[in-house]
């Protein structure tokens, strides 16, 4: 399956080319992935460097004038470091803009805490205009970004380094719904990212233990299909959400809200509690965080009321 950030140069450049108004901004990263779209439309793509806050109030200008900025860097640098930008030149301002991260949560294992990124979905889910987007394969990013990018909210497309090689139908793509991705009575699996993949290959364990599992899957987190999962946990009585994202105030919190008012439900989340010290490749901090088949039994196991 291809990259999702290869998708993401594709996509400027299919859209750039119907849409005069885009332009392309970036924080010294992508550079020979997005040379289709540079050498195309020059004046419509700039490179800024290492200065994200000064990005950030760059594209407010651009989108103050007319235009339709897309702001590319990797994600704690644009999140984090440059909130208040954000918070001020598009939150107060009411102005839109196309934030597109890479690295998200611990994409960049073996750099260190310093390139790692728990809180972002939360952060811009603060935005009551924001509109939060991790598509875990490349169809998902192309149309979901297409269906937004001029909407004139702030849109925040979390980019993983590796897709969920799951195989999903245009038709389900639709922006603000969950995607039913297995139907099943036993528990309800509200899961967001790569981590579908590791989801289904828990499910078929569970499935082989007689339990069946309703696996949900969001591309869009805000806003945040609280139905589909009010309908899911009504029947199933039992939810783990696993999202590669901060535990706190993310989209546990979500679907908390959403199924407050079911009686005698039993939940569990796995999730990122704290910073991730130490380093090491992707899987390796998958399997110390839970993000694996055994730490979703695991889980399920210690937390919910299944017999296994």
């Amino acid at each position: 399956m291809k990259k999702l950030r290869q998708e993401f140069a594709d996509t400027m450049l299919e859209v750039g080319r119907r849409d005069e108004k885009l332009v392309v901004m970036v924080g010294d990263i992508s550079h020979g992935i997005l040379q289709p779209y540079a050498q195309s439309y020059p004046n419509r793509y700039y490179n800024v460097g290492i200065c994200e806050p000064t990005i950030v109030s760059m594209a407010a200008g651009i989108a103050k004038s007319g235009l339709i900025p897309v702001v590319h860097t990797i994600a704690p640098f644009i999140i984090e470091r440059a909130y208040e930008q954000i918070k001020l030149d598009f939150g107060y301002q009411k102005l839109g803009v196309n934030l597109i991260s890479v690295g998200s949560a611990f994409d960049y294992s073996q750099l260190g805490c310093s390139h790692h990124c728990y809180t972002d979905i939360s952060l811009m889910s603060h935005f009551r205009n924001a509109q939060v987007f991790f598509p875990g394969s490349p169809i998902e990013l192309n149309l979901l970004f297409k269906k937004v990018y001029a909407n004139g909210h702030i849109n925040y497309f979390r980019l993983p380094e590796y897709p969920h090689d799951h195989v999903l139908d245009e038709k389900q793509i639709i922006v603000g719904q969950a995607i039913r991705i297995l139907k099943g009575e036993c528990l309800t699996i509200v899961v967001i990212g790569p981590q579908l993949k590791t989801v289904l290959q828990a499910a078929e364990i569970l499935k082989q233990r007689r339990c069946s599992a309703d696996v949900l899957y969001f591309p869009t987190i805000k806003p945040f299909d609280g139905k589909s999962v009010w309908e899911s946990v009504t029947r199933t009585k039992n939810v783990l959400v696993i999202e590669e994202a901060s535990a706190h105030d993310g989209v546990f919190n979500q679907v908390l809200r959403a199924t407050r008012d079911i009686p005698h439900v039993s939940y569990s989340q796995i999730a990122i509690d704290d910073f991730v010290h130490g380093y090491g490749s992707y899987e390796d901090l998958c399997q110390r965080l839970g993000f694996s088949v055994e730490g979703i039994i695991k889980k399920i196991k210690q937390d919910l009321k299944i017999e296994q």
